[in-house]
């Protein structure tokens, strides 16, 4: 089924010159990109994208808990967690695209890999050229730097999309 999704270059991927790497490994799967844009994220954008729900929250602090990070107030934890991934994505410029194609969402994550560059698969993005973890980063109390946002459902992608897309930035 031809699908679109939301795919974010962080800051840390365009500090590092990363941008052609990045979209040569979705082309070469036969992805297409539709829509992208350099831009810097604003906060009213950061707070649409990682909105301030209970349920949001907790899976952050519940995914910092899996990675090692014991707490006993998983709430509290996902709270840091969100502050951290506002500031790192605010903190320069990104490099947002919609990609479409055959079961895009799916393909998009599995190139791109596992959320923790230290435990993503060699093959992938964040497992060839991510240099962070989440165990450090949440000892460090910043964002692990993972060079990629990509959505993870149908739902998530079409509301991504609208948020950081106009329809006249679409291609197709």
């Amino acid at each position: 089924m031809k699908e679109r999704t939301l795919v974010v270059i962080k800051p840390d991927g365009v500090k590092r010159n990363l941008i052609g790497e990045i979209i040569r490994r979705y082309e070469s799967e036969g992805l297409a990109i539709i829509g992208m844009k350099m831009m810097t994220v604003s906060d009213e954008l950061i707070g649409k994208h990682y909105p301030e729900d209970d349920e949001y929250v907790i899976s952050l602090g519940e995914k910092s808990q899996k990675a090692g990070n014991a707490t006993d107030n998983v709430k509290e934890q996902g709270l840091m967690v969100l502050k951290a991934l506002r500031e790192y994505l605010t903190e320069g410029p990104v490099v947002a695209m919609v990609i479409e194609g055959e079961d895009a969402i799916q393909r998009v994550r599995k190139i791109t890999g596992y959320t923790d560059p230290a435990t993503a698969d060699k093959g992938t993005i964040r497992g060839d050229l991510g240099e962070d973890s989440i165990n450090a980063s949440n000892s460090q109390g910043r964002a692990c730097r993972n060079l990629i946002h990509a959505s993870g459902n149908p739902e998530e992608a079409e509301k991504e999309i609208n948020l950081w897309f106009s329809k006249k930035e679409i291609v197709k």
